[in-house]
């Protein structure tokens, strides 16, 4: 059989290392299509001349777009007989990548754990992506649930080794030359800095996007996401196509911007988590708490520590996240804890 039907439970090994298959180089038509399908405003990636004016060649990519083509390549070897991706952690970005630059990706396997059914268990990796260069641009761990092709298969469970809750301001490391001395507000949109925000200050983002079938599977296509859950109507059965998590996370992140337009450059993923499914047809809505501030020194950069928060069809009006008995509320679809740089005023 020369096609690959996918990784199943049994096949990972604690300690292997898995390459990727397909380079890929990223280029302006594949961020203006991110653009298309998201929304996304942030001016450090919309205009060279104002990434150049803080200190950078000229606009790079997204670090979300470059996350989720990284996290597609390894769709076919990781997850492509996953049930369900269940959460991230110490997700760190690298070299910045600018249009024109070469992605490849492997992945490590950290951690197995089987499931009291028998019939599924836990793969922890740990996905490292490369440039043209062999620099490190980013690197991720992911946990995700994928079946076993044989029930009554034997597993020895490997537990993964123990995860960092968050990363601490020290290990952040802001893209080589950006500098925010030179800063223009009205450009970027909004008038608020590093100053301007507290620990523990909600941001309601407002705005909703309700989201279409076609381009759902187009941005997962953009990724090379092979993921059968998110195309295949027959195998999906009653509960119908389900949007790629990745989605939800960048469209909240759009819908960020209103409130937090100046927090420009993801410099780390603590920690996520997609609570609960999204179909075609729901609309999203996001809000952030502030969970820390961190003062980067130089160049009047300064880093927020956000909590984002995405619901499906039900503003984000202040209301518990979980219920009584500690489940959350049916609304709630992502928990997303990252570090990002923003400009300070000073």
């Amino acid at each position: 059989m020369k096609s690959n039907p996918g990784r199943f439970f049994e096949d990972f090994c604690v300690g292997e290392v898995i390459v990727h298959a397909t380079p890929r180089t990223i280029t302006q038509g594949d961020a203006a299509l991110n653009i298309a399908l998201t929304g996304s405003r942030y001016a450090l990636f919309c205009s060279d001349e104002f990434a150049q004016a803080c200190g950078l060649a000229h606009a790079p990519i997204d670090p979300l777009l470059a996350f989720h083509i990284v996290f597609g390549k390894s769709v076919p070897d990781v997850s492509l007989n996953a049930v369900a991706n269940l959460g991230y952690a110490e997700g760190r970005f690298g070299a910045p990548i600018y249009p024109g630059d070469t992605l490849t990706a492997h992945s490590h396997v950290i951690g197995l754990k089987q499931n009291s059914n028998g019939k599924t268990g836990i793969v922890h990796v740990r996905t490292t992506g490369l440039n043209q260069h062999g620099e490190e641009v980013m690197s991720f761990c992911r946990w995700v649930m994928v079946n076993k092709r044989d029930a009554a298969a034997s597993i020895v469970d490997a537990p993964a080794p123990e995860l960092l809750p968050y990363l601490s301001a020290v290990q952040l490391t802001p893209p080589p030359g950006l500098d925010f001395s030179h800063y223009d507000f009205a450009l970027a949109g909004s008038p608020y800095a590093f100053e301007d925000y507290a620990i523990g200050e909600k941001i309601d983002h407002v705005d909703g996007v309700t989201i279409e079938e076609a381009e759902h599977q187009l941005a997962t296509r953009l990724y090379q996401n092979t993921a059968r859950v998110h195309f295949n109507a027959q195998t999906a059965g009653e509960r119908g196509r389900l949007i790629y998590g990745g989605v939800a996370i960048s469209l909240a992140r759009a819908l960020a911007f209103n409130g937090l337009a100046n927090a420009q450059m993801l410099l780390a993923i603590n920690a996520g988590r997609h609570v609960a499914p999204l179909k075609a047809g729901d609309t999203l809505y996001a809000w952030s708490e502030v969970r820390d501030r961190a003062d980067l020194g130089a160049y009047s950069i300064g880093a927020l520590r956000l909590r984002l928060i995405a619901t499906k069809n039900r503003a984000c009006t202040d209301f518990p996240l979980k219920l009584a008995d500690g489940a959350y509320d049916p609304s709630v679809v992502l928990e997303f804890d990252y570090w990002a740089a923003i400009p300070k005023r000073g």
